[in-house]
């Protein structure tokens, strides 16, 4: 168990700890540090806060637990930690990644892949070429539901409900960056979104293409959100903002494809991963 694990504990007195080993791997920039592990007691918060520190640990938006899978005749099980400890349901670029890290241990180049998330199993198609791969993941359903107005500082900021498999708050307007950094964490700990939220902030750049920025739970401003640009793109879809069914999603990292059908709200997502360095880092 690691529940004592601190950034001073992990990486300071190393000769007291186990030794873990790694991949980090990144989808647009939003990067992860990705653990084979038997069980969810592996890694705790705290470990995972130490890990992904980017100036005392390894640095990331999250780490990927890879488990045993529970449902029969999938491949492996994806748990996801965010940077400050707290669990993720979902995370379309980890899903990704996780993707990529099964291939290649797989030594597999072209396929599908089922992985288990806590949103629900999602097959995810990879084309790999050594350590890059395109990951085309099923997403389920994404469900957009009513408009809520949060007001900050006397600014209304209408924003839509989904859910994704993890809850997002999605508005459509202009905010340039030194806003959005003020306003992001403020709306994603709004009142209104009891355990917090996701925030996308996303604006029509021409027809078919949404430029999106992203203020994750737990992780804050980041590159990319792949359940983020799911999120966008159905409000897109379903307000009749966009009429084409496969969206470009531009965020900070570069740009994701993201499908969504207007009747079921199936929803898939298309973009790359790519592994970056491994290592082993100290644990408990």
């Amino acid at each position: 168990m690691l529940e004592s694990c601190t950034v001073e504990a992990c990486y300071f007195r190393p000769t007291q700890m186990t030794l873990f080993a790694f991949e980090k791997y990144e989808g647009l920039g939003n990067d992860f540090v990705v653990v084979d592990a038997a069980s969810e007691s592996a890694v705790s918060a705290a470990c995972a806060r130490a890990w992904c520190d980017r100036r005392r640990g390894i640095g990331a938006d999250g780490v990927l637990l890879m488990l045993p899978a529970r449902a029969r005749g999938v491949l492996a099980r994806m748990r996801v930690l965010n940077a400050d400890g707290s669990v993720a349901e979902m995370c379309g670029n980890g899903l990704r990644c996780a993707a990529l890290h099964l291939a290649r241990a797989r030594s597999l180049e072209r396929g599908t892949i089922e992985i288990e998330t806590d949103a629900g199993v999602r097959d995810c198609r990879i084309e790999r070429s050594g350590d890059d791969a395109m990951v085309e993941a099923d997403m389920g359903v994404v469900r957009v539901g009513e408009d809520v107005v949060v007001t900050v500082d006397d600014v209304p900021i209408a924003l839509s409900r989904v859910d994704t498999g993890n809850p997002h708050a999605v508005a459509f307007r202009p905010m340039g960056r030194a806003e959005f950094e003020a306003l992001g964490p403020r709306l994603s700990a709004s009142r209104e979104f009891p355990g917090g939220v996701n925030v996308e902030i996303a604006q029509i750049a021409e027809a078919g293409v949404i430029d999106v920025r992203v203020w994750e739970r737990g992780a804050g401003a980041t590159l990319a959100c792949g359940t983020g640009a799911c999120a966008v793109a159905a409000v897109a879809r379903a307000k009749g903002m966009l009429e084409a069914s496969a969206i470009r999603v531009r965020l900070p990292g570069g740009e994701l494809i993201a499908s969504y059908d207007r009747e079921s709200g199936k929803t898939s997502l298309r973009g790359p991963a790519r592994r970056v360095f491994s290592g082993t880092v100290p644990g408990a």
